[in-house]
């Protein structure tokens, strides 16, 4: 990259982003996935697309996009070979019947960091000590947004990462969805609006608009007439529309009714003009803000580029939505929105925010410095906890739940250059869609929103009296509208601060058809089957369809829900499940090189209205292949039948592949050298070899397309160049390596479980996302599975409730006058049963003007994902060894400058490693990550595997990402009542949690260790005999079977302890964690002693030669 003043940068390495704040903003997917091949590796994509973006297509022409490659344009015709027990038609191009035929058979180097010595190893324990361990040069890393010098060129739809989710089921509440609580009235909805249409092209500016017509008060000033009706921070923004009528009681009902004017659905495509075109607009920008509304430029303010843009009015009878619930998970009370009676009006709250500093009066215990090579056992011993921003009390209630979002720093810094000093990053973690166990949902004729940046009105703006509201981001001053006067939990008139949407920090909203662009799609689902002879021996296809079977009824969605099969190998094969066929009819298309679609009326089909069609074809599948020689895969041709398939529509595409694609376009070829995995040099062929994956993928976000990716392959498959159809589609990637029904009985039950947490949970389509910031801050890479509509819009085809997200931000503007500062994170999408509606997350927290508050204020583990997250990105971009170098590093410059610049001279003399309490695990974190799958050298891993590895940073949520950096273990041989926990009347023990070090286990214990996608229960030789026989069931320690994956269900106390505690831990996670049994000649023992972090391995170090190895450097 070139340039940069904006970061910071030390030593010689290539700065991680490099930008100041009068460079356009640019957006991250990876970076060498964003870019275009003619741009140089180091630049990335810009967030805008030049030229608008393909939207319709006819069903027999692949879309060109732009100048890019026709992908289909060939004329050579295959073979057909058509497969019993269906009517099996041949098919050519152009026609749509043919002939039955009968069955045929089928002919990271790590150079600056010092290593262990070579030579017979032994592991040992964390206290062992290196010798003349090497200096370690630092590498930049640079935390500001990034700088162009020139202009960089773009594919036409900039990429943006995110994932699907999941919603109702049925007529009834589905059993692992919530109630929730929903405000307003019931009637119709109104009519919906029109069709999508192509992104704008062009360039963007870095700032936003935010311009104000006169000088308002800095939110942290206090005005001469405050309204004080004894209540915290609410209010409404403007949106004209007909009065709230006190007519309708609070509702709560079971399942969201599909809507009569969303069963049809207009599938006509839009023409979008040349590639040079740019007429069209991309009016989500418009609905999902006010792009359009006119401001009034101050002279002499900074102009910057407008953050929002307007959501209209919510449509009326909005009925609760149920979300599958996590354990812990809840926003709000259960009894519905807080009563403000008692708490202080939030303009009291903010006149005693003055002076706020964490140095004032006794330093609190996050910034109590603490020496790391004095202070052995830091660990604790219960789950590490989301720190809580230094506010008001009440002001603490009110904000947004961590686990949804939550940002680096607690303290925001004043100025870009106190931030740069910190030398640590400045960002946000989101979870947006994340099962809840209650959510208030608001049906309103009016969504109050400032007119100005288009911010939703929320519990931390300041109300002037009873008719204004100041917006706490751009600090507008708004009338409320007359029928946000009215209260519908209290049915009283005139307090609009005790509102539900000024009461809580997470709100849904019911959109009306403002905030729509055509009528809400169907829910719709493809799936794409490998078939060859290499995924019919793994024996999946058998666990595809019985889970389809089972859970066909559970799918989310209305009556309108819409279903579809495609099979493929050498050729690829369609299936019409018409209403009316006595049987599914198979259709074969063998012109892989020129694809089309054979009937397209007649592939995508009723749920409801053919059942009994789609049963009987899977329970037909998996013998109509069983027989099969066919060993190739047409992987590219079968994922472009499928966007021809769904572009009228969009919806969500689940691929099952099992080996490396072979035929036709996408086709790819093995570039890894096994002899290569435990290379100490840096690992080759991180990134993409062909860009057909990720053209296709932007092709598919265009038309409202997710694809899935789940991958079972027994050798290599280039997961770098497969995943990109889904990174870039706002999909989902599962891998299950050496998948096979009879070997690999653990991952058979993993694939299973979850498979049906897929297919069953919330989802939401043609999904958006914008994330807005007090006026100051801007925000300049994303981080996760999406694609990058406009500078801030997220286009998510589908949005689910497991995929997480993450954002680098910078101080555009000093924060002087400002005491606090607000994050607004907005997802508007189009749930299972046809409802538009909005998800709002509001997030405030203080701004610091020194450098001890702000490392009093860092969230360690938040910060550790967001570096692992830009590890990725340069791991891709420039190498793998710079990567692990800028880890280190990290370390090595925000301990340097807390020990310079905070700590006083006599500590500054003390020898050892000083860090403040809160940052007293970032050492160890650290050293997890550079042992961790995506980043560890020296240690053999499969390509395939470091690349998922890879893909999980990225779009996992801090909480479930945290266990697979850090796992937990503790001893579960001696487990008690003591401080143990009731949950719906079930006691779980809470065991301490143990350090990941080989010192902790005994021959005598048995010690479960939870790595977040697996549990590991390591049993010594030794072992309690009460253990094994009440726990195991087993006579002896020699009797337990070898490959044990789950505990028998004994009637005794210690039976049911353990096994309660396993389960408490499973159900605060989305997914199944497999129960992994080891003894000490069982083969997984590796896995589970290459999870103990703090212990010296071949090629790494240990956490006290690390921590030396950081004092060095620290002290020169």
């Amino acid at each position: 990259m070139s340039g940069g003043s904006g970061g910071y940068s030390v030593g010689g390495g290539p700065p991680l982003t490099n930008a100041g704040p009068g460079a356009p903003p640019a957006c991250h997917n990876g970076p060498l996935m964003n870019q275009h091949p003619a741009v140089p590796g180091e630049q990335g994509y810009r967030m805008a697309p030049p030229a608008p973006y393909s939207q319709q297509q006819p069903a027999k022409n692949f879309p060109q996009p732009g100048s890019e490659q026709h992908l289909g344009n060939f004329q050579t015709f295959g073979q057909t070979a058509s497969r019993p027990l269906l009517n099996a038609v041949q098919l050519q191009k152009g026609t749509s019947d043919g002939q039955s035929v009968p069955m045929v058979a089928y002919p990271g180097s790590y150079s600056r960091m010092p290593l262990p010595s070579q030579g017979s190893f032994t592991p040992a324990t964390s206290s062992s000590v290196l010798p003349g361990a090497s200096v370690l040069p630092q590498p930049s890393w640079q935390y500001g947004p990034l700088q162009q010098s020139h202009p960089v060129s773009q594919l036409p739809g900039v990429q943006a990462n995110h994932v699907i989710s999941a919603a109702g089921t049925g007529q009834g509440r589905s059993p692992s969805e919530p109630l929730t609580n929903a405000y307003g009235i019931v009637g119709p909805k109104p009519a919906m609006g029109n069709q999508y249409e192509s992104t704008l092209g062009g360039t963007f500016g870095q700032n936003y608009t935010n311009q104000v017509a006169s000088s308002h008060p800095s939110v942290n000033q206090i005005v001469n007439q405050i309204y004080q009706p004894g209540r915290t921070p609410l209010g409404p923004p403007p949106n004209a529309g007909p009065p709230l009528r006190p007519t309708q009681p609070l509702i709560t009902t079971n399942h969201d009714p599909p809507l009569a004017q969303n069963l049809l659905r207009h599938s006509t495509g839009v023409n979008t003009g040349s590639s040079g075109d740019q007429s069209t607009i991309d009016h989500y920008d418009s609905v999902e803000g006010g792009g359009e509304i006119m401001q009034p430029v101050q002279q002499g303010l900074h102009t910057r580029r407008t953050l929002g843009y307007s959501y209209p009015t919510l449509p009326p009878g909005y009925q609760s939505m149920a979300s599958s619930g996590i354990p812990g998970g809840q926003l709000v009370n259960t009894e519905g929105p807080q009563q403000p009676s008692q708490v202080p009006h939030f303009n009291q709250l903010m006149a005693g925010m003055g002076g706020l500093s964490l140095q004032q009066g006794q330093q609190s215990e996050a910034a109590r410095p603490i020496n790391l090579l004095q202070e052995r056992n830091i660990l604790p011993s219960t789950p590490v906890k989301a720190p809580h921003a230094n506010l008001h009390k009440e002001l603490q209630k009110l904000n947004c739940n961590p686990d949804v979002f939550r940002c680096t720093l607690t303290n925001i810094p004043q100025t870009q250059s106190l931030l740069s000093k910190a030398k640590l990053p400045l960002g946000l973690q989101l979870h947006p869609f994340r099962d809840l166990s209650q959510l208030p949902v608001v049906t309103s004729s009016t969504i109050v929103r400032c007119r100005s940046c288009r911010t939703y009105i929320n519990p931390f703006v300041n109300f002037l009296d009873q008719r204004r509201w100041k917006c706490n981001l751009c600090y507008r001053v708004n009338d409320v509208p007359e029928e946000f006067m009215y209260n519908p939990v209290t049915r009283s008139y005139g307090e609009p601060h005790k509102r539900p949407e000024v009461q809580s920090a997470t709100i849904e909203f019911i959109a009306p058809s403002e905030y729509m662009l055509r009528p809400p799609q169907p829910a719709v689902y493809l799936y794409i089957l490998d078939v060859s002879h290499n995924a019919i021996e793994s024996g999946y296809l058998n666990a595809v369809c019985q889970s389809l079977l089972d859970n066909l009824e559970a799918l989310p969605g209305d009556s309108r829900t819409r279903i579809g099969f495609i099979t493929f190998d050498s050729t690829i094969h369609f299936y019409s499940l018409q209403e009316g066929l006595s049987q599914p009819q198979m259709m074969v298309v063998s012109d892989i090189e020129d694809i089309f679609i054979p009937t397209p009326d007649n592939l995508l089909v009723n749920l409801n209205e053919s059942k009994e069609l789609i049963q009987d074809l899977l329970r037909t599948l998996p013998q109509m292949f069983h027989n099969t020689l066919e060993t190739q895969s047409a992987l590219g041709p079968a994922l472009q039948a499928a966007f021809k398939l769904m572009s009228p529509t969009g919806g969500r595409a689940s691929v099952f592949q099992t080996q490396l694609p072979s035929l036709g376009v996408g086709a790819l070829k093995s570039r890894e050298d096994p002899n290569q995995r435990s290379s100490l040099k840096d690992v080759q062929h991180l990134s993409p070899a062909i860009d057909f994956y990720k053209k296709l993928a932007l092709d598919c976000s265009g038309q409202q397309i997710a694809v899935d990716l789940f991958m079972l392959n027994g050798q290599y498959s280039d997961l770098a160049s497969l995943t990109c159809i889904s990174k870039y589609s706002a999909g989902c990637i599962y891998c299950y390596p050496s998948y096979h029904h009879k070997h690999n009985p653990v991952l058979v039950e993993k694939f299973e479980k979850d498979l049906k947490r897929y297919l069953t949970r919330k989802i939401g389509f043609e999904a958006v996302m914008r994330i807005r910031c007090t006026k100051g801050l801007a925000i300049h890479t994303f981080h996760g599975n999406f694609f990058v509509r406009s500078t801030d819009l997220l286009s998510l085809p589908n949005i689910n409730p497991d995929a997480g997200f993450a954002v680098q931000m910078s101080i555009e503007e000093n924060l002087v006058d400002v005491q606090l500062v607000s994050f607004q994170a907005a997802l508007l999408y189009t749930s299972s049963k046809g409802e538009r509606r909005i998800r709002v997350h509001t997030m405030c927290l203080p701004v610091v003007n020194s450098l001890s508050d702000i490392y009093a204020g860092a969230d360690v583990q938040a910060v550790t994902c967001l570096l692992a997250s830009m590890a990725v990105d340069r791991s891709i971009s420039s190498s793998l060894s710079d990567a692990r170098d800028a880890l280190v590093n990290a370390v090595i410059d925000s301990l340097s400058t807390y020990r310079t610049s905070v700590l006083s001279q006599q500590q500054q003399q003390q020898p050892g490693v000083m860090t403040p309490s809160s940052l007293r695990l970032f050492p160890l974190y650290v050293l997890a990550l550079l042992k961790q799958k995506a980043f560890r050298t020296g240690t053999s891993t499969r390509l395939d595997d470091r690349v998922f590895s890879m893909c999980e940073v990225k779009y996992q949520p801090v909480s479930y990402l945290m266990l697979m950096i850090h796992p937990n273990l503790y001893r579960i041989d001696n487990l008690s009542d003591e401080g143990s926990i009731n949950i719906n009347d079930k006691t779980i023990p809470q065991p301490p949690i143990l350090q990941l070090s080989v010192e902790k286990l005994s021959r005598d214990g048995a010690f479960l260790m939870d790595a977040g996608t697996a549990f590991y229960l390591w049993l010594g030789k030794k072992c309690c005999p009460n253990f094994v026989s009440k726990v195991l069931g087993a006579s002896s320690y020699l009797s337990i079977p070898q490959n044990m994956i789950q505990l028998p269900e004994l009637d005794t106390a210690e039976s049911e302890r353990t096994r309660a505690f396993i389960s408490w831990l499973r159900e605060q996670r989305p997914f199944f964690p497999i129960l992994h049994v080891i003894k000490d000649e069982s083969p997984l023992k590796a896995s589970f002693l290459q999870n103990m972090v703090e212990d010296r391995t071949e090629s790494a170090l240990s956490y006290y030669e690390f921590l030396l190895h950081v004092q060095q450097q620290v002290n020169k």
